[in-house]
């Protein structure tokens, strides 16, 4: 099978059960901000360790989002095509997302301020996913299509990696306060 197919030469792009869009519509654009978020998160797993018990986490979200991107990858007239919990964001992936980030909330102390990124490479690699997912939140807004569920998941599964970017710092959050303000 080769990798290039030359359809999209002419700026346009196939979507889930059938049809094509420009590539800078609004669908896409929101795909390929997804699509950052999921490498993203994709390389702080790689910095877990595979007997971390992050890493499964994390790999179960790169896989949800794949669910996303094809909700959004669908013409509004198809969208009854779509399956919820395969191919459509579900209530209960956004449960799931609640229960995971009341879970970690349990296993370290929060701060109560700006936290200052950068405590070890896995905390720093979570709070850029944390920022690429909130992109594509902001994106998502613009996408808004009626009985989606898009927003409220990225907007949980920012939450859920922040919280669990405090979890990787332990329990030594550096905060704006307790930054050192002479430091270069």
């Amino acid at each position: 099978m080769k990798i290039y197919t030359r359809k999209g030469d002419d700026g346009t792009t196939g979507l889930l059960y059938g049809g094509r869009v420009d590539k800078d519509s609004g669908a896409i654009e929101l795909n390929g901000a997804v699509d950052e978020a999921q490498a993203a998160l994709g390389w702080a797993r790689s910095l877990c360790g595979g007997d971390e018990p992050m890493n499964p986490l994390i790999a179960g979200l790169e896989r949800d989002l794949w669910i996303l991107m094809a909700e959004v990858a669908t013409k509004l007239e198809n969208r009854e095509k779509l399956e919820t919990g395969r191919t459509r964001v579900s209530p209960a992936m956004i449960e799931h997302l609640e229960a995971l980030i009341d879970d970690a909330n349990r296993r370290v102390e929060m701060p109560n301020e700006f936290v200052v990124p950068g405590e070890n490479q896995l905390a720093a690699a979570l709070d850029v996913a944390r920022t690429v997912v909130r992109r594509a939140e902001r994106t998502a807004v613009t996408w808004d299509v009626d009985d989606s569920l898009v927003v409220p998941y990225l907007n949980r599964l920012s939450d859920l990696v922040w919280t669990l970017a405090r979890v990787a710092e332990g329990p030594a959050h550096r905060t704006a306060r307790g930054m050192n303000k002479e430091a270069p």
